[in-house]
Formats: structure tokens, sequence, C-alpha cells
């Protein structure tokens, strides 16, 4: 029996069915991912390595915390809630922007939150093996040597880009 449901979307990300994740997963029905980029103080980006315990891409590295979007859920709080879920962190989140993302197991609208943390995050240790601080440069130099989830290159450039207008 599959617990979790999320809230089958269409191509402009309106709600059409409840169904169970594992499903929309299988099928290839787009539904909701939130995301956050933390950052620390100094502007460093927390970079996590998923648990090889985890089903989906174990060992991986990733540049965002978060996961789908429950439903009657809103991006903003589902983003909330995974960072306390898997970092143990309790702090606002800002939106950042909102992409369809055909990258990884199925397609999804991912919405990419940002939170500035003062403070070193407590990982769930079933969820996250390492995690680091690294400045944007040290960032993509090791996305081109080690593996990262499907989406996170996709999230990163969008993220920075986004981050790049609002600064212009």
């Amino acid at each position: 029996m599959e617990l979790e449901r999320v809230e089958r979307v269409d191509e402009q990300d309106r709600v059409v069915a409840v169904v169970g994740r594992g499903e929309a997963v299988r099928r290839g029905w787009l539904h909701r991912i939130a995301v956050t980029v933390c950052r620390d103080p100094e502007g460093r980006i927390l970079v996590q390595r998923r648990s090889g315990n985890l089903s989906r891409f174990p060992g991986h590295h990733e540049i965002a915390s978060g996961g789908a979007v429950a439903v009657g859920e809103s991006y903003e709080e589902a983003a909330t809630r995974e960072l306390a879920e898997e970092l143990g962190v309790r702090t606002p989140v800002r939106h950042v922007v909102t992409f369809l993302n055909r990258a990884g197991l199925s397609p999804h609208w991912l919405a990419v939150h940002e939170a500035v943390l003062g403070d070193d995050p407590t990982p769930d240790p079933d969820d996250v093996t390492w995690h680091g601080w690294l400045s944007e440069s040290e960032l993509l130099g090791m996305m081109r040597e080690q593996p990262f989830t499907p989406d996170s290159h996709d999230t990163l450039r969008r993220y920075l880009a986004a981050a790049e207008r609002e600064n212009a």
C-alpha cells in the first residue's frame, strides 16, 4: 500500500487528480517537488551526499534539500517541512524560481527556494552521509568530478540565473 499522496498536475501546474507518488513517478505524471538551496552568511552553498541506503540516487551529491509537495500543501510549506525533516533546520524559505523539470526519475514542477542558515544543519543520517559548505566555484568544480542527482545541474543553473537577475 502506497502512503505518500501527491497532486497530479498539468503543463500549467493545475491540479487534475490526487495520486500515489510512486504511481506518478512510474507513469511519468507531472506532480510537484519543492527544494531549498541553503547558503551560509558568507554565501557558500550547502552540498550533501545522499545515503547509500536511499532508493533514489544513493551516494549522489545534491545541492538542495526537498521532496514531494503533499496534497493541499503549498510549495513553500513543503520546502519548509522538508528542510526540517532532512536537515533539522527550522527557518523561513524564500521562493526563487519554479520550472518544469524533466530530469530525474519523472517529470515534475520544481519550486526552488533559498534559506540562509546561521548554524550548521544536523542532517538525518538515514538521508545524508556527508555535508559541507562550498563556494560557487568549488561547487562547480565538484559537479564536474562527482556524481550529482540529475536535477542538481539545472536547479543550480536556474537558481544562480534568478539570483543574478535579482541583483542586476
